[in-house]
């Protein structure tokens, strides 16, 4: 299956993902579909997102979902629509996209008038397209998550080393010497930790205590 160029630029550590809320409005043969697409983190959270959504047009004919989590399930429902033609075409836009932690719903108000399959297919994948274009993608990055205890007359020197690694200080505790909380590009912390072994003479490196997902 083919995708974006963007796609496959990014690594395996770092993935796609929509930067916020997006909505948009397709207008077909007077049906209405109405698309909005949300950043999820869980399956349990794209099935809130649903709910909301059927709450909210409870009156509607159609309220069509996918969802993808990364590392996880994904999922679709054409929701009495024929089938294959509204949650798959739907899931095929984020597919391509290369977009993970995502949950699509359409809902579609019955404009009295038939699509037949080719018909809804395109409303559904092109309603799904634009909220997700509103929304805009994010790329998400896998860090290393560290902690550098450091004497104080060590810290500035610390956090310009992090800023030249591509790192970021995210806390910093203050006691009888000082630890840095910080995080680094997947990969970065050998090269880091040489460095400040070169400048400390080995008084100072820092120990990777974790990793996770974060935009760049």
């Amino acid at each position: 299956m083919g995708g974006c160029n963007r796609c496959l630029k990014l690594k395996m550590d770092e993935y796609l993902t929509p930067a916020g809320a997006g909505e948009a409005e397709v207008i077909e043969k007077r049906s209405k579909f109405i698309a909005r697409v949300t950043p999820v983190g869980s399956e349990s959270e794209a099935k809130e997102e649903i709910a909301r959504v059927r709450a909210q047009y409870h009156d509607a004919r159609h309220n069509c979902w996918c969802f993808i989590i990364r590392g996880g399930p994904e999922r679709y429902s054409d929701d009495g629509e024929p089938q294959g033609t509204a949650g798959l075409p739907m899931l095929e836009v984020f597919r391509r996209g290369g977009v993970f932690d995502v949950c699509c719903v359409v809902t579609r108000y019955f404009g009295g008038i038939l699509l037949g399959p080719g018909g809804l297919s395109r409303a559904y994948s092109e309603a799904a397209k634009l909220a997700l274009a509103d929304a805009g993608v994010a790329e998400m990055r896998l860090w290393e998550c560290l902690e550098i205890p450091c004497p104080y007359n060590y810290l500035e020197r610390v956090k310009k080393e992090l800023d030249g690694f591509g790192g970021m200080v995210e806390d910093i505790e203050y006691g009888e010497n000082v630890i840095v909380k910080a995080v680094l590009p997947a990969g970065g912390s050998e090269g880091f930790n040489k460095r400040l072994a070169d400048i400390s003479a080995g008084a100072v490196l820092g120990v990777v205590i974790g990793e996770k997902f974060a935009g760049s």
